[in-house]
């Protein structure tokens, strides 16, 4: 979260809310017509929870930035969902089996990327498995039906298009290369940018892709003519 009027080291403001990201050429994908949250992993039994079955746990409100590891930030977005705390509480640890430690939690979306968090950043309590975007369904370039919205990390982790929940009980074996090497945390205020490389070091290079990465991310776009946080509310 913002520390008063102050974003994290290295970040800037941002006009809007654009959409951004390196496979976000391609046009988001389709919603099934019931869409579903696959859990998987280290549980007793697996499942797919219908995403209607959302309406039966408390909602949850917060207004908060979104920071892309790039550099920029998207301020005071008003996000509103399931606590993923309350989701795993109840929904997944009934269905663990006694004495299982669970350490990471994958988290995979529709367009098939995805994100490995450790169990204690996940279950912070402003994590959430956000449906609405100030005031309004998610459209299809900010994730819909639903995503998941991590504030205190950089955007890699906030999963589009939410279709799979994974549980861990060590963390997975690491596949990507050093050059874009994700950090296994990514904790803005630590600019925890890269897995191997200080933040502030990244800091350029990161910024230089942004203008070539939000051109082809924009001609995937459902609203192209719409620049900064599109008119349909994504």
């Amino acid at each position: 979260m913002r520390q008063g009027n102050k974003l994290p080291p290295g970040q800037r403001r941002v006009e809007g809310f654009p959409r951004f990201g390196t496979h976000l050429h391609r046009p988001a994908p389709a919603v099934p017509a019931d869409p579903v949250i696959e859990v998987r992993g280290a549980v007793t039994e697996e499942f797919d929870l219908p995403l209607t079955s959302l309406a039966s746990l408390p909602r949850q409100e917060i207004t908060a930035d979104f920071h892309c590891v790039a550099g920029w930030s998207a301020t005071d977005l008003r996000w509103e969902g399931v606590s993923f705390g309350t989701f795993y509480r109840a929904l997944i640890e009934p269905v663990l089996a006694p004495g299982t430690s669970i350490t990471h939690v994958t988290c995979r979306g529709l367009d098939g990327f995805a994100a490995t968090a450790t169990i204690e950043d996940i279950l912070a309590e402003d994590v959430l498995i956000a449906q609405n975007l100030d005031g309004r369904p998610l459209g299809s370039d900010h994730g819909a039906p639903v995503r998941l919205v991590s504030p205190s990390q950089y955007g890699y982790f906030n999963i589009k298009h939410l279709s799979r929940v994974e549980v861990l009980t060590t963390a997975p074996a690491i596949t990507e290369g050093p050059l874009l090497r994700s950090h296994p945390r990514g904790r803005v205020w630590a600019e925890e940018r890269h897995g191997l490389i200080s933040g502030r070091v990244v800091r350029p290079f990161y910024r230089a892709l942004i203008r070539p990465i939000r051109f082809l991310s924009s001609r995937g776009a459902s609203d192209r003519h719409a620049p900064g946080r599109p008119s349909s509310a994504n």
